[in-house]
């Protein structure tokens, strides 16, 4: 008997979740699919809300996948594929327009370094989503801790890769600015101390696997929209604005819960392997929100004026979408039930 056919997907070793997240998958992956744009727009058409859609979402993050080089499985030909342009441009649209008609817009400052960074750290301190740090530090359970990696892996062993898009788009103090703090990310030019290492180092001392992706099958949608905003803003020029916002509230919004995530680590027992990722978030982000939200944020709206709303909507939709992801963690927790997807058989 010959042995069943390897479908481009299970080469992925992801599961659609949906025939528009096959299509693609299978496309990137070397199947002529030539009904992609039917595909998307009767995902969007059928689709209640874009941003919790498991297929839109799972396709969305394929999509960007094919640009950072993040799954190696995906053919480099292909990146710029007409075909698959097109459609990650349909799902964008209806992605960026669903998030600008929830993301609450705030109060725009005056376009300047002083105001910008005081209405930027108004925004943070104003923020009520779910403490999941303060959970984290003193209720979860291991099990609950495997989850949290888990989930945070589909960003972090990626980390920063989504910001450093607007580095070629910016001049002067803010792209200074932002070349600082990412220098700080890639580990200052030890190889050891990119905090993606760091974090996938902590993976393997809490007996998971490190490899991207190897979790993608276990996070829900919400998971994959958090890191699927962040690529949208940051591959899309006309999207700096938001890609800098979104970034000064990133680091505003980081020193504090990774004292917390460490805290509740060790409470649990877990050694110095694991909690090292987020100790070294605790001092170096106390400095990157002073530098993300005057320099870069406030110096980039003083430059552009013309781009102060989407600095303050990218920092308005961190906020919101982390918070969603977040609030479905500690929700699915405080009900005792898994904040994992139930795996599809392959």
């Amino acid at each position: 008997m010959s042995a069943p056919a390897i479908t481009p997907s299970a080469l992925l070793g992801i599961a659609a979740r949906g025939p528009l997240s096959d299509g693609i998958m299978r496309r990137l992956t070397g199947d002529e699919i030539d009904d992609l744009g039917a595909r998307a727009e009767a995902a969007l058409a059928t689709s209640d809300d874009v941003v919790s859609d498991d297929d839109i979402q799972l396709a969305l993050f394929v999509l960007y996948a094919s640009s950072y080089g993040s799954l190696p499985e995906l053919d480099p030909t292909l990146e710029w594929d007409p075909g698959l342009v097109a459609t990650r441009a349909l799902l964008e649209q209806v992605f960026e327009r669903a998030l600008r008609a929830t993301v609450p817009t705030p109060e725009l400052p005056e376009p300047t370094v002083d105001a910008v960074g005081r209405a930027l750290f108004a925004l943070a301190e104003a923020d009520t989503g779910p403490s999941l740090s303060r959970y984290v530090a003193k209720k979860a359970t291991d099990e609950q801790m495997h989850e949290f990696f888990m989930q945070r892996s589909i960003y972090t062993l990626r980390e920063a890769d989504p910001h450093s898009w607007a580095i070629p788009r910016l001049t002067g103090r803010p792209k200074a600015a932002l070349v600082e703090i990412q220098s700080d990310e890639y580990g200052g030019g030890r190889p050891d101390r990119v905090h993606a290492t760091i974090f996938a180092r902590a993976m393997r001392g809490a007996g998971l696997d490190d490899s991207y992706g190897a979790y993608v099958d276990d996070v829900p949608a919400i998971t994959l929209a958090s890191l699927n905003m962040m690529s949208m803003f940051g591959l899309n020029r006309r999207l700096v604005g938001a890609i800098v916002g979104h970034l000064a509230a990133f680091e505003m919004t980081s020193s504090i819960p990774n004292r917390l995530y460490a805290d509740g680590l060790r409470r649990l027992g877990f050694t110095e392997d694991v909690t090292d990722y987020f100790d070294e978030h605790v001092e170096a982000d106390a400095v990157h929100e002073q530098i993300a939200a005057r320099d870069l944020a406030g110096g980039l709206a003083e430059d552009r004026p013309d781009l102060l709303s989407d600095i303050m909507f990218g920092a308005a939709a961190c906020l919101t979408v982390d918070g969603w992801a977040a609030g479905h963690m500690l929700d699915s927790w405080t009900r005792g039930e898994t904040s994992l997807r139930e795996r599809v058989t392959r």
